[in-house]
């Protein structure tokens, strides 16, 4: 991967939204936003917040939580270790 977070911040491969149900084709404005994704990379933290997350982590983040990037074709989100709401197990 080319692209490393700095800091608190981590690198978020969303989970694909759902596009089909039952049948019925959902189009793209109609997609409800992923709150799911997988760990892709991530920064060292602070001095004053350790890095618990690590790549391959799946993890569940808030609707609204970082920024949304493109990076050779692929959608990715960074956002701050502290806007990941729990690790899936």
């Amino acid at each position: 991967m080319n692209i490393q977070p700095l800091a608190d911040r981590v690198l978020i491969k969303p989970t694909p939204a759902v596009e089909k149900i039952g049948g019925i084709i959902i189009p793209d404005t109609a997609k409800e936003k992923p709150l799911q994704g997988e760990v892709i990379a991530t920064g060292n933290g602070t001095k004053d917040e350790e890095m618990i997350l690590k790549a391959g982590d799946q993890v569940l983040y808030g609707k609204y939580s970082g920024q949304e990037l493109e990076f050779e074709g692929e959608k990715y989100m960074v956002m701050r270790q502290a806007d990941v709401i729990a690790i899936i197990k």
